[in-house]
């Protein structure tokens, strides 16, 4: 069996093949799949607590309902295949298990009833985005390989796991944090002739303007993390990762997730842009942020004086002296090159990720109280 991390070795791991057909990959499609039938269950049984009022307002219930039950009914049977072909029935047993409640938690959800923009935790927003990133990005990394002994569980995976889960179930604490100190704090800068001047440009060109003004703020925020020794401490929990993938980019600290977000928008909020142009500029990030960190070996070099490709963000992330501190844009590598930062030589990528001396703990109870802990002093910028 190949190198796993050791969480999801200790529960499911085995002595056994990997290789299609030996009822691996049907038995980690159940577990996936039954989690996320369940949290899907789960949302419709409490829509009041685990449900957003913008991903009910973006997916039609008929819609979430087919999701749910086809997640569920996959699981049944991808499980039951595993349970054929595999001597070790973990994975079987427990993407089974995980789908049976997901069915019978649905099937006792109330009617749907007006929530409003009521919501508390966004357990929709996390089953949603894993699933669609899953199927887009595992499936890519394993047709295009960067590192092919790397693996999809590589050591590391269960902490992105939980900082994935953590980050999306708190959505709405950041949307909040994200507008209100915008709205309170700089709200006398947003003058209504400004925003109906910005918000009747053509979407394409607002698009395009939000792209460069959130990527100047996310600029100036990144070069602060890695600049101020407080700031670096939450920062320093991202660049933790020694292996880069499309998970790898979801290991971010609270604090550093808040504040990026919060700060990014103040320039947004100022312009008054058009929310059609908003949103899509934000369905962009959230795909365009999972693939500059996947594990794929494409060559875009004729994209990469224009937008930020894998090869140019995992620069950002190697631990070879010379790119420390260098590539901090997000979308548009330009930025870089403006300002004296871009690192990115011709067809090659890096050789390791990490920091260096690896300071930080896997875990993410651990990374989350490592910046404020006594023991990190090694690992400050």
């Amino acid at each position: 069996m190949t190198d796993l991390d050791p969480i999801f070795k200790r529960f499911f791991g085995d002595d056994e093949s990997e290789r299609l057909g030996s009822g691996w990959w049907s038995g980690v499609a159940a577990v996936f799949l039954g989690l996320v039938g369940l949290s899907g269950a789960l949302c419709l049984r409490f829509p009041e607590w685990l449900t957003t009022p913008s991903v009910r307002q973006a997916v039609p219930l008929a819609l979430a309902h087919a999701l749910i039950q086809g997640s569920i009914a996959l699981a049944l049977l991808s499980g039951l295949i595993s349970g054929l072909l595999r001597k070790r029935k973990v994975l079987a047993v427990t993407g089974v298990t995980l789908a049976l409640l997901g069915s019978l938690i649905g099937s006792a959800a109330p009617p749907p009833a007006p929530l409003g923009d009521r919501g508390v935790l966004g357990l929709d927003w996390f089953a949603l985005n894993l699933l669609l990133t899953a199927l887009i990005f595992a499936p890519m990394e394993r047709a295009f390989p960067l590192r092919e002994g790397q693996g999809t569980f590589r050591p590391g995976w269960t902490t992105d796991v939980a900082h994935f889960l953590v980050s999306h179930l708190l959505v709405q604490l950041s949307l909040f944090t994200t507008l209100v100190p915008a709205r309170v704090l700089f709200g006398w800068a947003s003058t209504p002739e400004l925003r109906a001047l910005v918000s009747a440009q053509p979407l394409a060109l607002q698009f395009l303007a939000i792209v460069l003004t959130a990527d100047l703020t996310e600029y100036a925020v990144h070069r602060l993390f890695h600049r101020i020794p407080f700031l670096w401490r939450f920062h320093a929990i991202h660049h933790s990762a020694r292996a880069m993938d499309w998970l790898a980019g979801s290991r971010l600290h609270l604090v550093d997730i808040l504040l990026t977000r919060g700060l990014t928008f103040i320039p947004l909020f100022i312009l008054g842009f058009a929310e059609p142009a908003v949103y899509a500029y934000l369905v962009f990030v959230s795909f365009h942020a999972v693939f500059i960190h996947a594990n794929v070996r494409f060559n875009l070099s004729s994209l990469e004086a224009w937008v930020a490709t894998p090869r140019f963000h995992h620069w950002h992330h190697s631990s070879a002296r010379e790119a420390i501190d260098r590539n901090f844009a997000v979308h548009l590598p330009i930025i870089d090159r403006v300002f004296g930062t871009y690192y990115a030589p011709a067809g090659k990528w890096p050789q390791a990720y990490g920091i260096e001396g690896h300071p930080v703990p896997e875990g993410y109870v651990e990374q989350t109280l490592w910046p404020l802990s006594e023991r990190r002093r090694t690992g400050e910028s």
